[in-house]
């Protein structure tokens, strides 16, 4: 099942690898596409021509200062906390599970339960109108957190 292709619930190319290092600890990484050039395109274009359009109204260059300021911190915010290149799940029998997430920026975002801490996992199936979403969730002790 190395390598394996799925689509996310959106429809996009996902990939799928699993690793066995040893019998009792296995890898699940999850790959995602990369930053797409032409929506990046689409949403700057669509700030800056609605700035050039308040700007050709007011005739206010602050508007077109601001526009920029906002496209590019609007970027960095989004591959700093929400674009996700790859996740990946290590269990690690009788010690734990680990998991981390990569993102676009480069931040990396790991952690750590120990089996001992988990109570339960439960894998939950979500209908979104005509798609189909898989969750999985790791209830912990104490009964009131859990991780997705």
């Amino acid at each position: 099942m190395s390598g394996d292709k799925f689509s996310d619930i959106n429809g996009n190319t996902i990939l799928l690898d699993c690793q066995n290092h040893t019998s009792f600890c296995r890898e699940f990484t999850v790959s995602a596409a990369k930053v797409s050039f032409r929506k990046v395109m689409a949403y700057t274009c669509s700030v800056w021509l609605t700035a050039y359009a308040i700007f050709l109204l007011t005739d206010n260059t602050t508007v077109l200062s601001g526009a920029i300021f906002v496209t590019l911190v609007g970027m960095m915010l989004h591959l700093h906390f929400v674009k996700i290149d790859h996740e990946s799940v290590l269990i690690i029998g009788s010690l734990g599970i680990q998991m981390s997430s990569s993102y676009a920026s480069g931040r990396e975002s790991t952690t750590f339960i120990e089996m001992g801490k988990v109570k339960d996992i439960v894998i939950n199936e979500a209908i979104y109108m005509v798609s189909r979403a898989d969750n999985v969730y790791i209830i912990i002790y104490p009964p009131d957190s859990f991780i997705f």
